[in-house]
């Protein structure tokens, strides 16, 4: 994760984003404290990267990189605002120790359009992340990638359109992707969790699973009761401030797989 010390909305680079009514640093992160201290109370080890000035979306930690099997396939963003985090969120990882590291060729947004399940790896486009990417985060990494295409801006990433429940299981916003799409995901997961459009719009599916839990914005209020039928443990959490950047859990959360 990192600290979200210079967040704001100053510029528009997806359709959350209102610079005329800007947002508020000191309850973004007061917000964001709350979500780290429920990943800690949940067991899990938090790591915090230092934010750098003139960077106020780096605090969305996910797009960052994507690593799997202790691989760090690095980032490469599409908008000049956010080029910079890319190296920055990789001489993080260097400086931790990580080896195998892939500096991208193509525009990928890390975990923004990548959603790692057990035995397949799910790959947004549309908005974002070019289909190469995808091309060439299965060649380093070696996990089978199959592409999905967005078609709503207000879901520009996948992980504002689906999360991982764990396993080879997702909660998804069927109407965040093409129809080719659709159908895939139908095949794929016939088992899976369907958001409503509501619950699409308050950026519910920006969640994040550990198997058991699921930490997500609390205005998702249909996809937290249909979560907790299924049987898992629901924390719900305040984002809002963060969400005037199109943020949520997910967004702020960048998981490293060893």
């Amino acid at each position: 994760m990192c600290r979200p010390d210079h967040f704001a909305v100053t510029y528009a680079i997806n359709p959350w984003m209102d610079p005329s009514a800007g947002a508020d640093r000191d309850k973004a992160l007061r917000q964001w404290e709350r979500l780290k201290a429920v990943y800690e109370e949940l067991g899990h080890r938090v790591d915090v990267v230092e934010p750098v000035a003139g960077l106020p979306d780096m605090v969305f930690a996910a797009n960052g990189g994507l690593v799997v099997d202790g691989k760090v396939y690095g980032a490469r963003f599409a908008n000049a605002e956010r080029v910079p985090e890319g190296p920055a969120y990789l001489e993080w990882f260097r400086s931790r120790g990580f080896t195998e590291i892939k500096e991208p060729e193509h525009v990928n947004e890390g975990e923004g359009d990548f959603l790692v399940l057990d035995h397949v790896i799910l790959a947004g486009t549309g908005f974002r992340t070019r289909p190469e990417a995808h091309h060439e985060a299965q060649e380093f990494l070696g996990r089978p990638v199959v592409t999905l295409r967005l078609v709503d801006p207000r879901y520009y990433h996948l992980d504002t359109a689906m999360f991982a429940l764990g396993g080879d299981n997702i909660a998804y916003y069927p109407e965040a992707f093409s129809p080719g799409s659709r159908a895939v995901l139908e095949r794929m997961f016939p088992d899976a969790v369907i958001a409503s459009a509501e619950d699409a719009a308050v950026l519910g599916l920006n969640a994040v699973c550990d198997g058991r839990h699921v930490v997500l914005n609390a205005e998702a209020g249909g996809l937290t009761l249909e979560l907790k039928r299924r049987g898992y443990d629901v924390i719900p959490v305040d984002l809002s401030e963060l969400r005037k950047a199109g943020g949520g859990p997910k967004c702020c959360t960048l998981e490293i797989r060893s």
